[in-house]
């Protein structure tokens, strides 16, 4: 998006990417504010090889974010979220329990990056909220709209779909027409000792990649084990609770079956494990409800690009409205792990056109009712 100078309010991690944005926003002529995100979120003390472990909310960020805003000369605040991300936390122990893969970076840029963010821009009487993000919010002809950023490697449309329309048109996105090493030359132009901080790769409450353990951790007595089956009904093993498997896991079944075999579905309603084929993961359509619309809501059939995983290439597909917030969505040729409790966010061309979370998919062995789940075991969308 594109203005002249205002007051802006700048979410600072600590990291890089915030940081850069900052200064250049800062440069431009923005009064700028910084605000760090306290979540109350604690980190293991390090990794064995003397490097502490870290997400996105640690208090080394908090000082990083706050000695940037001191070299700026700008006013730097951090303030508390614990009680939102606790919620937050809670639904995605929640949707595991479900049987559903959840992805919390979508609802975290929503409701805080994006929502109490801006409650706390319109409070402080700023023009502008803005982040590190990798995407674009550029001119259309029914108001701002949300694009890829130009680095396609490091593009975070995806994530950002949930933002809203209002929030957009106060939204300033600087780092979505760099790439990754232009911004941190700029971190060296700025003199930023951030230049080569290393970045976290997993969810900020995640930060050893241990999804289980974090269910483990509020809800022991869902570990329970029970049976596991193939694609033909058949009992061939046993499995130690559903938590500890995601849809596409091909290591760790204990399973001897003289052939590669894949976590295909998983049914909390049977406390039921199904394992298959690589084939049985392919899917042609899924239904998707809650959808958030960044452009005015279509009217009828459509076609799109539809991306299902943030690490997923999107892929043409046809769009049905079955309600105001609800759609099916047909693909072209069939997708591997289409993934109930995940996202799917619509473009056209390099615009987003909007997005909403996964129900269903056309896979041959979904369960029924909230379980079936299907994920990629090459990780979770950040």
């Amino acid at each position: 998006m594109s203005g002249g100078p205002g007051k802006v309010v700048v979410a600072m991690s600590g990291g890089v990417d915030s940081s850069v944005a900052a200064c250049l926003l800062h440069e431009q002529g923005y009064e700028v504010l910084g605000l760090f995100m306290r979540t109350g979120i604690a980190r293991p003390d390090g990794d064995g090889c003397g490097r502490a472990s870290r997400g996105c909310c640690s208090a080394e960020d908090a000082a990083d974010a706050r000695s940037v805003a001191g070299r700026l000369g700008v006013p730097f605040f951090a303030l508390n979220f614990r009680e939102a991300f606790e919620e937050l936390i809670g639904q995605f122990v929640d949707e595991y329990r479900r049987g559903r893969t959840p992805n919390p970076c979508v609802l975290c840029n929503e409701r805080l990056k994006f929502g109490r963010l801006a409650e706390y821009a319109r409070a402080a009487g700023a023009d502008f909220i803005a982040t590190g993000h990798y995407a674009r919010v550029l001119p259309t002809g029914h108001g701002p709209g949300l694009f890829r950023g130009v680095d396609r490697a490091k593009d975070q449309s995806y994530v950002l779909f949930g933002i809203g329309r209002e929030t957009l048109g106060r939204t300033l996105l600087p780092l979505g027409g760099m790439t990754k090493a232009e911004v941190r030359a700029h971190a060296c132009r700025f003199g930023l000792k951030l230049g080569a901080k290393r970045e976290s790769q997993d969810i900020c409450f995640v930060p050893d990649g241990d999804y289980a353990a974090v269910v483990r951790q509020r809800h022991p007595e869902a570990f329970v084990e029970g049976p596991v089956f193939d694609t033909q009904g058949r009992q061939i093993g046993r499995h130690s609770g559903l938590s500890n498997y995601t849809i596409g896991q091909r290591r760790g079944l204990g399973l001897a079956l003289g052939q590669p075999c894949y976590v295909v579905a998983i049914d909390p309603v049977r406390n039921a494990l199904t394992v298959g084929p690589r084939s049985a993961l392919a899917g042609s359509r899924l239904t998707a409800s809650g959808m958030r619309w960044l452009i005015p809501p279509p009217t009828g059939p459509f076609r799109a690009l539809a991306q299902i995983r943030y690490a997923h290439e999107a892929a043409p597909a046809v769009i049905e409205l079955l309600e105001a917030d609800r759609v099916r969505v047909t693909f072209d040729e069939p997708q591997t792990a289409i993934t109930p409790g995940q996202a799917v966010v619509l473009y056209e061309q390099e615009m987003v056109l909007g997005g909403g979370w996964i129900d269903s998919s056309g896979s041959p062995c979904e369960t029924s009712g909230d379980g079936g789940g299907t994920f990629d075991a090459s990780g979770t969308a950040h």
